[in-house]
This record gives structure tokens, C-alpha cells and sequence, in this order.
């Protein structure tokens, strides 16, 4: 939770600086602290919906421990779904139209897998934007999780993805690039995190429409970039929600395609992911001629992943989750609390 200034402390205002929230003391007075709302818009293939439910579900129950978090989880149509998979759907999530009357204090759009290079082709798209326009006059934070960006940046700023040569797939150091941003308070400053993805939108093109980019690496380019008030939309490029087999199991999968003669290479496997051992085990598989997915080392690899991204993930949730309940309203119909500036809600032009 977060200090409160009700001494003229030079000491609070350093912190302050250095990008901790310090609440003012008129804006404490205001605050009515309840539990909070966070939507979880999931679009993400049958093969990926609970795993993609259960990586962010962590890290939402990570965050704040005082608060008490109600999660929404919802879709949209477009998405090609099994009966059984739809029988869940129809069971467990909520619908779009009962959210809006009821309101969310937050809202998570994951990614999915694309069919199709135009947005306008993909059938779940103009649903994902409705829920884009309407979260960004009625929620007081969107945070999109990598396609979701993509197709952020397009509706909000016309910018479209470039495909990349290859994929990018792996696990990449970033750099913090703006040191004092709240949303990057107690943070390394070098970190890392897992990428999966072949399309890009670069840091030049983000900065052409006054984006401000966050965090960034040599190798994977944007990881983290924000609306230019710096808090109503957050932009990821990467997957800090990932769990530790994410992309072993997407590897696995690629794998398998290989062997089914539904893509003539063998996939390169993921970046920075595995231990010296682990490359050791997988060399000796893909070496042997007489390998097949029955051979595959599923169970050893799994011991052999180092898992460099987690802290960094739950800190970033932590931080974001916490401005949330630092500016939302207690009617969560309300986009923020009486008192702040919607074009600038983490007064980061007053902390400058």
C-alpha cells in the first residue's frame, strides 16, 4: 500500500522522484477502498484458454494482499471452439453485455492465434474492438497481452504489425528505458522475458504517435509500452504471464507438426530457455535419426528450464493492480475517482 505525504517530508518527495506512488493527502482523504473487478477477456484457441485462465489468474492473486479480487473472465465470438470447449465457455464465463452494466475496474485482453496478415479478416476482431472502445471510456486500466497489443495499436494509432523474418521465441534481457515510471517502481532495471510471437510493432513506430516505451530489448524490441498518459491502456509485446513450460510445450507442439509432415523443418527450439544440460538432452534427440515423438524428452527437458522471468512479472501485476485500486471509483460503472485528471491519472506531469 502506498505512503501517504501528510508531512512536507523531502524525503517522500525523493521517492516520489524515483517513480513510488506517494499519495497526497487530499487524494487519500477520497479514497473509498473496496474489492476490485478485474475482466479477463480471453480469446485464446481451446488448446490454450484454461492454461492462459490459470497464468494470469497467479498473477492477479499474487498481487495485493489486503485486496480482494473478483476476476470476470469472458469472450468474444469469432473464435472456432468444440462442444466441449464451448459447454465450458457457456458454464463458467460471464457475457459481455452483463459486464458492461456491471462495470470492471480493470481489464486484461490476452492474445490469440492469428489466421489471417489484416486484422479486418479475423472474425473474433470487430467484437475485440467493441470491447477495446467501450473499456477505454469506462475502465480506469486496459492491459493488452501481446496480439491484443498488436491489435491495440492499430485501432488506437493506425499502426500495423510487421512480420517478422523468423519467430521470436525464447526467453530475451530487457532494459527499463524510463527508470521513474510508477508502473516500474522497485523494479530491475535489466530483466528478463519470454517472447512467442512473428509480427512486431517497433519502437520508432510507438514513438511517431507519442507511445512512450518502457521497457525494450536489443533482441525482441518492445516489451512494454503504455498510452501517453502512461497508465488507461498497457501495451505488452512479451508474455510475463508465461509459466515455466509455456514454451516447451509450444516447442512440443511444433515439433509434432514436424513429424506429421505438416511443416517440413524441425522448429528451432526457444532462446535462452534451457539449461547447458537441457541443450545437451535436446541435441541428442534431434541428432538421433531415428527420433519420433514417442523419443521426445518432454519430462527431462522440463527439469532443465531455468525460470529467469517470474519475480519480475508478479512485480509489474503487483504495481499495476495497485494504481487500480489507488484510482478507481467505488462505483465500478465510474472510470476513476472524483478528483483525477483522466488525461493523466498517475499526475505524472506533477511528479516531474
Amino acid at each position: 500500500m502506498p505512503l501517504v505525504a501528510h508531512r512536507d517530508l523531502e524525503s517522500l518527495a525523493r521517492i516520489r522522484a524515483e517513480g513510488q506512488e506517494v499519495l497526497d493527502v487530499e487524494r487519500a482523504l477520497h479514497q473509498d477502498i473496496r474489492e476490485l473487478h478485474i475482466g479477463l477477456l480471453n480469446i485464446m484457441p481451446d488448446g490454450a484458454l484454461k492454461a492462459t485462465e490459470r497464468q494470469f489468474l497467479r498473477l492477479i492473486g499474487n498481487c495485493n494482499r489486503i485486496a480482494q479480487f473478483y476476476v470476470h473472465i469472458f469472450t468474444v465470438p469469432g473464435v472456432p471452439r468444440s462442444e466441449e470447449m464451448q459447454a465450458y465457455i457457456d458454464q463458467n464465463y460471464e457475457s459481455f453485455d452483463t459486464i458492461k452494466a456491471e462495470g470492471l475496474d480493470a481489464l486484461i485482453v490476452t492474445g490469440t492465434n492469428p489466421v489471417h496478415d489484416d486484422f479486418a479478416d479475423e472474425p473474433f476482431w470487430p467484437h475485440t474492438r467493441d470491447v477495446l472502445a467501450w473499456a477505454d471510456l469506462h475502465v480506469s486500466s486496459v492491459l493488452c497481452s501481446c496480439l491484443a497489443s498488436h491489435a491495440a495499436f492499430e485501432h488506437f494509432y493506425g499502426l500495423k504489425r510487421e512480420p517478422l523474418a523468423e519467430k521470436l521465441f525464447g526467453v530475451y534481457s530487457h532494459r527499463v528505458l524510463n527508470r521513474t515510471h510508477p508502473l516500474l517502481s522497485n523494479i530491475n532495471t535489466r530483466f528478463d522475458m519470454p517472447h512467442s510471437r512473428r509480427n512486431d510493432v517497433s519502437q520508432a513506430a510507438l514513438e511517431s504517435k507519442s507511445v512512450p516505451v518502457l521497457v525494450a530489448s536489443e533482441a525482441a524490441g518492445v516489451a512494454l509500452s503504455t498510452s501517453s498518459d502512461g497508465f488507461k491502456r498497457i501495451y505488452l509485446q512479451g508474455h510475463p504471464e508465461y509459466d515455466e513450460q509455456s514454451l516447451l510445450k509450444e516447442y512440443c507442439r511444433d515439433v509434432q507438426l514436424y513429424f506429421d509432415g505438416e511443416r517440413e523443418d524441425l522448429p528451432q527450439p526457444p532462446l535462452n530457455y534451457f539449461s547447458p544440460r537441457g541443450l545437451e538432452i535436446l541435441d541428442g534427440f534431434i541428432n538421433d535419426v531415428n527420433s519420433d515423438m514417442r523419443s521426445f524428452p518432454l519430462e527431462a527437458l522440463a527439469e532443465e528450464i531455468d525460470i529467469t522471468w517470474r519475480d519480475t512479472a508478479k512485480a509489474i501485476f503487483a504495481n499495476w493492480l495497485g494504481f487500480v485500486y489507488q484510482l478507481t471509483h467505488r462505483e465500478r460503472t465510474i472510470q476513476f475517482m472524483d478528483g483525477v485528471d483522466p488525461n493523466d491519472p498517475l499526475n505524472l506531469a506533477g511528479h516531474k
